[in-house]
């Protein structure tokens, strides 16, 4: 969390983190325990990530890219799918039945995502949008990252202002539950 560079570098590289957890628990049998700690740490992460895309990167795309509106809309329609997926996930333990459909349904529904944003958003929205803004965006959301929840809430609005009026607040509770529980801790 909190990579630096632009907004762009800076979702990119946690897209990489995000496809580390998932090789790691690509890389375990089915029922290890570390399979639900990568996930969890998974799911922290792209929750975090999510959040500050709303925030930040889909306005950005709305005001700067031609056609941005229906991106934008894909992309959150893409996250609240995944959302409910994490929302899922979260109940189960790695050897739950169940809990391997879940994680390679999550995985799949991620990985496109993340191939259709950086295919075609990004750079759609490197050529339209001033460096500077993009900067400025970087800061944001790595500032946004840091209070965002970790948790999954499907029911929280997906765009400002409201999500950025209650993000702050439920990230505040997610963060003691999962210091409290040692969610995305190795036990």
């Amino acid at each position: 969390m909190g990579h630096g560079g632009d907004v762009i570098d800076e979702l990119t590289a946690d897209h990489r983190e995000v496809e580390e957890f998932f090789s790691k628990i690509e890389a375990l049998p089915p029922g290890d325990k570390n399979r639900k700690l990568y996930a969890d740490q998974a799911t922290m992460e792209l929750v975090r990530h999510s959040v500050a895309e709303e925030e930040y990167l889909y306005p950005a795309v709305r005001a700067h890219v031609a056609g941005g509106d229906a991106l934008a809309d894909k992309e959150i329609e893409d996250h609240s799918k995944a959302e409910l997926i994490m929302k899922d996930l979260e109940s189960c333990e790695a050897d739950t039945p169940g809990f391997d459909r879940l994680v390679t349904s999550l995985m799949s529904e991620v990985r496109a995502h993340i191939a259709e944003e950086e295919k075609d958003l990004f750079p759609r929205l490197r050529a339209s949008c001033p460096t500077d803004d993009l900067a400025e965006l970087g800061d944001k959301v790595r500032r946004a990252k840091k209070l965002a929840p970790t948790r999954p809430h499907p029911s929280a609005p997906d765009e400002p202002p409201a999500s950025k009026l209650l993000a702050p607040g439920v990230g505040a509770i997610d963060r003691l539950r999962d210091a409290v529980t040692g969610r995305g801790k190795p036990g």
